[in-house]
């Protein structure tokens, strides 16, 4: 993968990386991305859920949808994903900071034909929820047409990494406040069934064992 100075990290480079399994990992593990693009010199930034296939996203959204319609144009684009792992609480104001790993990835998307648009949702359910594709009705030509699918290659990428507790100063180790971390992260609730849900519809083993994806993480200080 390419590295140029638009995805070389400059603040606090110890924490970055441009190895392809940690950005990897970061983005599998996540749900949603943001995407930046300009129009007319106004910046957007919009939430989107993504699926990876190999160096390459997928996006899908409404035909109608200014992003969509923009992006197909071969702009360029900036997708980044970030999970919050942490609130780390320090002894000073100053020192407070975040457990975090996130990916800042460059490159430009394109529309994908309509024979292939299948495959393409058919990743970003897996990436959200494996084996959900399986069980439900599949999108007819209406819905197809209706929706735009979009596949963005990744150019260039870099993911960065903070872990471990606060770095306070020498002198602020005597203060009688309580520093550390507080650890956050995603936790699967009860699954709620619809109201009208059919009366012999029985839950999935893929939603009721559902369980967050493995983190892998580098250690960064």
């Amino acid at each position: 993968m390419n590295i140029t100075d638009r995805s070389k990290v400059r603040r606090l480079p110890a924490r970055g990386s441009h190895e392809l399994e940690v950005i990897h990992a970061i983005l599998d593990e996540g749900f949603l991305a943001h995407i930046g693009f300009q129009v007319d010199g106004q910046p957007f930034v919009i939430p989107t859920n993504y699926g990876r296939d190999g160096e390459r996203l997928f996006l899908h959204g409404s035909a109608a949808s200014r992003m969509m319609r923009e992006l197909e144009k071969g702009v360029p684009v900036c997708v980044t994903v970030t999970h919050i792992d942490g609130l780390v609480l320090a002894r000073s104001a100053f020192h407070h900071s975040m457990n975090y790993r996130s990916v800042v990835a460059f490159g430009t998307a394109r529309k994908v034909a309509n024979e292939n648009k299948d495959h393409a949702l058919r990743v970003i359910s897996d990436h959200l929820i494996r084996g959900r594709w399986n069980d439900v009705r599949g999108p007819n030509e209406q819905e197809l047409k209706a929706t735009t699918v979009l596949e963005f290659t990744i150019e260039e990428a870099s993911a960065k990494v903070r872990t471990g507790g606060p770095v306070d100063d020498e002198e602020d180790h005597s203060l009688n406040v309580w520093a550390g971390v507080l650890p956050l992260a995603i936790t699967p609730g009860t699954p709620l069934p619809d109201a009208q849900i059919h009366p012999e519809a029985t839950l999935p083993n893929y939603i009721g064992d559902y369980r967050p994806k493995t983190r892998t993480r580098r250690s960064a200080e």
